[in-house]
């Protein structure tokens, strides 16, 4: 038996990184084709039946936990739905091919095909729906920031804890009218908005990255997926988060709660919504910030990928030169 136990360590090691890697990267070159076009859902189309087709060619035995849809809105990655060959470890996918289908239709900065993979059971279960967020980078005391306060409040106490004054807080928002409250909070306290049109898994992780970034803090609703793949990464490279699905009606409710979420209220912290041992890939679509996007070549195709892995806190980077262009 404990060879065994080792043996599927293994396994889980191998293929929550190199593997992986080739899963995100063949989305990214899918959706890449495809930048500038403004057909966003053709781009989001072709990157997810270039994650399902390599994720099911992995000898694992996964369950997408957070999606692009349930399960009657196929041909989307839908909660629910079993990939791999199902010879292999069990284990919860979360997925997010393109994240940031205008910027790639747009051909703007920010976009990514991106993903994470953990032991069975340890992904946030829930349904595809909306998610309030806050997060910030390493080196406070919990509690720092929350949910429950105001965005003046959690400017005005994470400069406390920051040493500094409001005025040198910076905090990222989607530019959405839903946030319009949220953005009149955070300059009420003095403190910066950096607007962005999408990509809050990216927003997030800015916050562990202060000194590159300028980010402070991250306030706002998205996805429930890229709240899931955030916190993930989150937890490899330093921080806090929280998370709470908005379940507004009766029927979001009812579809949390046959997965099992009891309180539709509960605010999740960073390793409620991504424990165990978590590996988030990333790989650049169109060129952002955190990553280089696709670059076509005459006889070779270049990607770039970051590969965050929770149990180790490890970060790699691969810039990967692919010559077998038939296989994209």
């Amino acid at each position: 038996m404990p060879d065994l136990v080792i043996q599927e360590e293994k396994i889980i090691e191998r293929i929550l990184t190199l593997e992986l890697v080739r899963v995100t990267e063949r989305a990214a070159v899918a959706s890449a084709r495809l930048r500038g076009r403004g057909d966003e859902k053709a781009a989001d189309q072709a990157a997810v039946d270039a994650m399902r087709r390599e994720l099911n060619r992995l000898p694992i035995d996964g369950t997408v936990v957070i999606g692009e849809g349930e399960r009657d809105e196929a041909p989307m990655l839908f909660i629910g739905e079993r990939l791999g060959t199902r010879t292999g470890p069990r284990v919860d996918i979360a997925v997010d091919p393109l994240e940031g289908t205008t910027l790639c239709a747009k051909d703007m900065p920010g976009s990514i095909a991106v993903m994470a993979m953990a032991q069975g059971g340890t992904l946030l279960n829930a349904p595809d729906v909306y998610m309030d967020k806050i997060a910030i980078g390493p080196g406070y005391a919990p509690g720092v920031v929350d949910l429950d306060m105001s965005a003046e409040e959690n400017v005005r106490s994470l400069a406390k804890a920051k040493g500094v004054k409001p005025g040198e807080i910076t905090v990222l928002v989607l530019d959405r009218p839903r946030h319009d409250h949220i953005i009149a909070g955070i300059r009420r306290a003095g403190a910066s908005v950096r607007l962005i049109t999408d990509g809050d898994v990216a927003g997030v992780i800015f916050t562990a990255q202060t000194a590159q970034t300028g980010v402070d803090m991250y306030i706002g609703t998205g996805g429930a997926p890229e709240g899931v793949l955030a916190a993930g990464a989150l937890r490899c490279v330093g921080g806090q988060m929280q998370g709470r699905l908005i379940l507004d009606t009766e029927a979001k409710r009812e579809r949390a709660f046959k997965m099992g979420i009891k309180d539709p209220t509960k605010k999740y912290d960073m390793r409620e919504l991504a424990s165990g041992d978590v590996i988030v890939c990333a790989t650049g679509v169109t060129d952002g910030a955190l990553l280089k996007g696709v670059r076509f070549g005459k006889d070779v195709i270049e990607t770039e990928t970051v590969i965050y892995r929770s149990v180790t806190g490890t970060v790699r980077r691969i810039q990967a030169e692919h010559r077998e262009m038939s296989k994209f």
